[in-house]
């Protein structure tokens, strides 16, 4: 199986959010872990069975392969690690109706961290074709959550969620282990780069 060749971390282009919660969306709010989209972090031929080969060193137990819900839901018991594989698309976090949502479009190469808590859905298929491969954290199974009434229970079980104990994709450092103040001071560099 080849290995996965990754975007040095110096050079990684990386976005991180906090969403604030909204009605019954609890987004980054309970536990302040961002959504972290890593762009371009491996080349965008890269196959998904390597991706399923890669996630496992760091913790992963890969689940399957799949574009995004068009609907808005949430995962209470697990964070979500989406690496795109194929195609491009626009995708939504945070809630329609939520004035801190985050719309942002992905292509493969990028992978992104939706922490428990955070709605997303797929607002459009771009080219046709988009597909990933959703990861979970080992010993975590998702559950499906859609941000409506009733749902009070699971949004509170958000904030114990444990956060990683390695990057996805470049375990013992990376952005999921940066905390806030790295990830501004990174984003800071970067833009004073450019």
């Amino acid at each position: 199986m080849p290995s996965l060749n990754l975007t040095p971390l110096s050079s990684l282009r990386l976005n991180a959010h906090y969403v604030p919660s909204y009605s019954h969306l609890p987004n980054t709010s309970t536990h302040n872990n961002p959504l972290l989209i890593y762009h371009s972090a491996f080349p965008a031929s890269t196959s998904p069975s390597t991706l399923e080969s890669h996630l496992p060193k760091n913790g992963l137990a890969p689940q399957w392969r799949y574009t995004m819900y068009s609907q808005t839901h949430f995962h209470s018991t697990t964070h979500e690690v989406l690496c795109v594989f194929s195609g491009r698309a626009a995708l939504l976090f945070g809630g329609e109706a939520n004035p801190g949502k985050v719309e942002t479009e992905v292509k493969a190469g990028d992978m992104i961290v939706v922490p428990a808590g955070v709605g997303h859905r797929l607002l459009e298929d771009l080219d046709g074709g988009f597909q990933m491969v959703g990861a979970y954290p080992k010993g975590c199974s998702w559950d499906m959550c859609y941000g409506k009434e009733g749902e009070e229970q699971a949004a509170r079980a958000v904030a114990g969620v444990n956060w990683f104990v390695k990057d996805p994709l470049y375990g013992d450092d990376g952005p999921v282990l940066w905390g806030k103040e790295e990830l501004e001071k990174r984003a800071e560099r970067k833009k004073s780069e450019l």
